[in-house]
């Protein structure tokens, strides 16, 4: 007997519905539907709740071979999980780019490295562009954090596809500017993302 046809059996024998399954192991309806029609499985955590609950063995539950797989997959989705958190809190640091002093300002014949909210040394489109770039990378990274264990693989993958592409043009954009500090730190940056992304596969 598949584990599906076990939880409904147990839960009817208890005369429960699927809500109050859910409510009793502290899950969403859709879990247990989920899990009920046989297009998922439970966690490691909530397989326990439910054992606890019904009082029978995980492996009553379940076979030990399908216990691995669930593990498995547990480790997987944590090990991305926190790819996705290291990802945003990367792009969280572009952040230095706008307060860190990268930029060369002429004054006085002498030039002073400066912040970009000191940069007057440039032409005004050019730091409206460096602006832009540099907070459009920040919500990016606001973004994967928010985004960071949701179930919105398209909508994740949009963002670190967007992050990627920016962290590039900026890269571009500061190295034809000649803002040799600046296009270290955000190459830097982007390497890191490309390590992670790499180590996410």
């Amino acid at each position: 007997m598949e584990f599906h046809e076990k939880l409904q059996i147990l839960r009817k024998s208890r005369g429960l519905t699927q809500e109050e399954l859910a409510e009793a192991l502290y899950v969403s309806r859709t879990a247990v539907s989920k899990w009920e029609s046989g297009r998922g499985y439970p966690g490691i955590d909530s397989l326990k709740a439910l054992s606890g609950y019904f009082s029978v063995t995980i492996d009553e539950l379940l076979s030990g071979e399908k216990l691995l797989s669930i593990a498995e997959q547990e480790k997987q989705d944590d090990l991305h999980r926190i790819g996705g958190l290291m990802f945003g809190m990367t792009d969280l640091l572009t952040l230095l780019l706008m307060i860190l002093p990268l930029y060369p300002n002429p004054m006085n014949g002498q030039i002073f490295s400066v912040s970009l909210l000191a940069y007057t040394g440039i032409q005004l489109w050019k730091r409206i562009l460096y602006w832009s770039m540099f907070l459009s990378l920040t919500v990016c990274g606001v973004l994967r954090l928010v985004l960071c264990g949701r179930e919105m693989p398209k909508l994740q993958k949009m963002t670190v596809h967007g992050s990627m592409l920016l962290g590039i043009l900026t890269v571009l954009l500061l190295a034809l500017s000649r803002e040799a500090y600046a296009v270290t730190v955000v190459f830097l940056l982007l390497t890191v993302k490309g390590i992670l992304l790499l180590r996410g596969k």
